[in-house]
């Protein structure tokens, strides 16, 4: 199996599990004289078996991305961690340069005038690099799943 499947097997199972928990808690309680429209104890079994899969895939995955050079020196894991790093600074750029360039109406001259902290363009130019570069990596990872074998 590629990795990006079991990625996708992964996702399929978070899922799964979210809306067996959601089944069994609607089915935890019910009406005096009413019987639940699933048993929860049969959810819970199948419950068991989604999170059993899981982490068996989760435990391959990081083995799989731990194992897996993607390039000279770096591991699947440590370019994962940069394209995760990439997001966070992208995101903080983006908020800087959204506070910065906020426009205020005033009134009168007498009421308190704003004015930008950092230079607005410069920062919306480090977002637009921050985004290339994700998108450069994280195409590369997406390749590299497809490519990659699944460890036992």
């Amino acid at each position: 199996m590629k990795l990006a499947e079991a990625l996708i097997l992964r996702a399929d199972c978070q899922k799964r599990f979210e809306q067996l928990k959601a089944r069994i808690v609607r089915n935890a309680l019910v009406q005096e004289g009413d019987a639940p429209s699933e048993n929860p104890l049969e959810l819970l079994v199948e419950a068991e078996r989604v999170s059993n899969e899981l982490v068996d895939l989760i435990k391959r995955i990081n083995k799989t991305n731990s194992l897996t050079v993607f390039e000279a020196g770096r591991t699947l894991s440590d370019a994962l961690a940069d394209r995760d790093v990439l997001v966070l600074k992208r995101g903080g750029y983006h908020e800087l340069a959204n506070a910065a360039s906020a426009t205020q109406s005033r009134y009168s001259r007498s009421e308190v005038k704003f004015k930008s902290t950092v230079d607005v363009p410069e920062v919306q130019k480090r977002v637009d690099e921050l985004s290339k570069a994700y998108r450069e990596l994280d195409a590369r990872i997406q390749e590299f799943n497809w490519q990659t074998e699944l460890v036992a």
